[in-house]
């Protein structure tokens, strides 16, 4: 198949690809708490209930040293009064880049319901106890991942990283509370958070809370 047929079948593909073909919920953003955070829990409650695949998958936003944007994806490890908490090595690329600069923005879509949060702030960077708390009560991969480390380094062969993994799985199993000493934890303050509700029509709806003096500003935005 040549570059031309190649390129066509896949925007063929691409356009039809269904938008939303299951009943959306309605949103009444005048039906909304005072802040985000009890908004976000209810909407993660009702993207679970409709059986949303690993909502708690979120991506993250940076910024490099020449201002240039980055983008991954990874897990949610809470929510609460101190902001979205994430964790991963200080050593890694995202690691250095909110050491640099720490603001940063993450992003949720549950296309089960046809919504998506985004949120911005600055990036609070937890000590060294609340760090290794959070390494121990995840899953026993979860640590051995954490044990390999390296994040974010040139790969030299996959042998490499199959040796090194299978050390750390063992260590993992035998020692559950042995330190990453790189492992951070990190919470992102937020100071603006959007809730977008999509609509098959495409009036969908978009409630922005902005942070301003201190307290939270709720405004509709157009779609």
């Amino acid at each position: 198949m040549d570059d031309d047929r190649r390129q066509e079948t896949f925007r063929a593909l691409l356009r039809a690809q269904p938008v939303w073909d299951t009943e959306l919920p309605v949103f009444d953003p005048g039906d909304v708490p005072d802040e985000p955070l009890p908004l976000f829990h209810r909407w993660f409650t009702e993207a679970v209930a409709a059986g949303q695949p690993e909502p708690h998958t979120m991506t993250l936003a940076t910024v490099d040293e020449r201002g240039r944007p980055d983008v991954r994806t990874l897990m949610l490890h809470d929510a609460d009064a101190h902001g979205w908490h994430f964790a991963s090595h200080a050593t890694s690329r995202k690691g250095r880049q909110l050491a640099a600069r720490p603001e940063a923005a993450l992003g949720f879509y549950w296309a089960a319901q046809g919504r998506a949060v985004r949120l911005r702030g600055r990036v609070r960077t937890a000590g060294t106890e609340e760090s290794y708390a959070d390494l121990r009560v995840r899953s026993t991969g979860a640590l051995a991942s954490a044990l390999v480390g390296r994040q974010s380094e040139v790969l030299r062969s996959a042998s490499e990283l199959a040796e090194a993994s299978a050390a750390a799985w063992d260590r993992a199993r035998r020692d559950p509370d042995a330190e990453a000493p790189s492992w951070t934890a990190y919470a992102l303050v937020p100071d603006e958070a959007e809730f977008f509700q999509g609509d098959a029509r495409r009036q969908h709806v978009r409630l922005r809370y902005r942070r301003e003096e201190g307290l939270w500003v709720r405004e509709l935005l157009w779609p």
